[in-house]
């Protein structure tokens, strides 16, 4: 197809697509499509006319691939470079996200209910915990490989550094949520702490708690990138961004960015998912389901 053939299939396409996008969510109620159905097929119609926009202004404009490559392009090198994505992405996600995502979660959970047993440390952790959040990524990567070596512990440590704070401020958040009229009942059952916390405090602060939890899946998966470009072995994501980002193989580097964004989607949805299984009873997921 010629250069102008390609931009007028992208233009009419991009057209079409958005006539049937807003014909489809016309039918939200009707009897045709339920809400839940559009809140698939119209973000599946929406990314599919990017990436055909994608194609046709690369192709049709020009653009050289070294600069934008085009979708069918990344696409042929992740197929053509599965085992070697598959190692980066079980040395940065699989190792490092994980365990500093378990790790960052919680500890900012535990001391959050240290923190809420104690006016003490409330004054003097949460200041300390603001301090820590606000430390650039750049400046801690380097000392995390200094300490914890070039293999995935010292990504882990920057994932645990990054993940604690959120947690940590939703989840006392959280823990006030509960009204004084249902702490004073607990209170008339002569409940102890741990039973109020348990049947009425932590249900009510599930919502916030989960809230860090998804917040805390991309940020997780940036830091551990981020801390794999000033040292990690000659594997994982961002060894091979920073590698290749270098030889001008950016086809490689947007192959590496689509396996990293689809791992942060699922990351997020299976967060997203769970949230909604144990916070069935909030008005916000109720109102979903409707």
């Amino acid at each position: 197809m010629s250069a102008s053939g390609w931009l007028i299939f992208a233009l009419l396409f991009w057209a079409a697509a958005w006539a049937l996008n807003e014909w489809l969510v016309r039918q939200e109620g009707s009897m045709l499509f339920s809400r839940r159905s559009l809140g698939v097929v119209v973000p599946l119609i929406f990314g599919a006319t990017l990436l055909v926009l994608w194609e046709g202004l690369t192709r049709g404009l020009n653009i050289p691939t070294v600069l934008l490559p085009p979708p069918s392009m990344i696409w042929e090198r992740i197929v053509n470079s599965v085992p070697l994505l598959w190692a980066d992405f079980r040395q940065t996600f699989l190792k490092a996200v994980l365990a500093g995502y378990a790790l960052g979660c919680g500890l900012g959970f535990l001391t959050a209910l240290a923190i809420d047993r104690s006016p003490f440390l409330k004054r003097g952790l949460l200041p300390l915990g603001n301090f820590v959040s606000a430390l650039p990524i750049i400046g801690i990567a380097p000392i995390m490989v200094m300490w914890f070596g070039f293999d995935w512990q010292s990504k882990a440590a920057v994932v645990l550094i990054m993940t604690f704070f959120p947690m940590l401020v939703n989840t006392v958040q959280g823990l006030s949520a509960a009204g004084h009229m249902e702490r004073d009942l607990m209170g008339t059952y002569a409940s102890s702490w741990w039973q109020t916390l348990v049947k009425l405090r932590l249900p009510a602060a599930a919502p916030f708690i989960f809230n860090a939890l998804k917040i805390n899946s991309t940020l997780a998966l940036i830091g551990a990138i981020v801390a794999e470009f000033f040292g990690t072995p000659i594997v994982g994501m961002g060894f091979r961004i920073s590698a290749e980002i270098g030889r001008m193989n950016t086809d490689m580097v947007w192959a590496e960015i689509a396996v990293a964004a689809l791992a942060g989607s699922a990351f997020y949805g299976v967060v997203a998912l769970i949230e909604r299984a144990v916070t069935f009873w909030h008005p916000s997921v109720r109102a979903a389901r409707t």
